[in-house]
């Protein structure tokens, strides 16, 4: 079995990563003007590596660090409202020891669940470019080759879930991505889709606590209903 020292080595190559000039610059000037809510907190400004369980037989798939969230804390979707609801969902499901992330320091851990994103910098207006998604890619193919205790995979969003087809796939004909779908993946694993806690969706109440909980409660039961051991 493969050492968490492989995901340091990995994360290490990734935090120095300058393949894509935009988001080099975007993501350095964000953490150099800050909000002014965090202005006296240091930004990472550097790409955001996937977090959780190494062993993890769950992985939830999003899009790209927030540019106030994973852009500043550095750790994915940590000190943001779209973290809020992740991770509040993540705890309520069994699969994170607290309900709350404001820092990659801060205590949380995940429990047989690994989250991370197909673009690892935060782009403008959070709309990474085709060549951008496509520059960072072998970065997700790396992490995915250490990954190799995934069953399940909890896409939000529907890039995320195009994502994992074209990594995990192929699938044919393609499933359509619709909050719930269920695709069967090769290798025995399972795709499931849920709409992304994008403030957009969760203020809008395009999804809900209990829609988000749904998801991930299946997830656990594909897995047997039980944590790993």
């Amino acid at each position: 079995m493969r050492s968490d020292k492989e995901f340091e080595g990995l994360n290490r190559e990734l935090v120095e990563c300058r393949r894509c000039p935009r988001l080099v610059e975007w993501r350095e000037r964000v953490a150099r003007e800050k909000r002014a809510a965090f202005r006296d907190q240091e930004y990472w400004g550097r790409p955001v590596p996937g977090f959780g369980d190494p062993h993890a037989r769950v992985l939830v798939l999003g899009l790209a660090p927030a540019a106030h969230g994973g852009n500043r804390t550095g750790r994915i979707f940590t000190g943001d409202r779209s973290g809020d609801w992740l991770f509040a969902s993540l705890w309520r499901t069994g699969f994170a020891n607290q309900p709350t992330s404001v820092t990659r320091d801060d205590g949380l851990a995940l429990r047989d669940c690994y989250i991370t994103a197909p673009v690892k910098c935060a782009p403008p207006a959070n709309k990474p470019s085709v060549q951008e998604r496509a520059n960072c890619a072998p970065w997700l193919e790396r992490e995915l080759a250490l990954l190799t205790t995934i069953r399940v995979v909890v896409a939000l969003g529907g890039y995320a879930w195009d994502t994992a087809l074209r990594h995990l796939g192929p699938v044919r004909p393609k499933p359509r991505f619709t909050h719930g779908a269920q695709a069967a993946l090769p290798h025995g694993r399972v795709l499931l889709g849920s709409f992304h806690v994008s403030q957009q969706n969760t203020q809008t109440g395009r999804l809900t606590e209990t829609m988000l909980d749904g998801v991930l409660l299946r997830a656990r039961g594909l897995l047997g209903g039980h944590p790993s051991v």
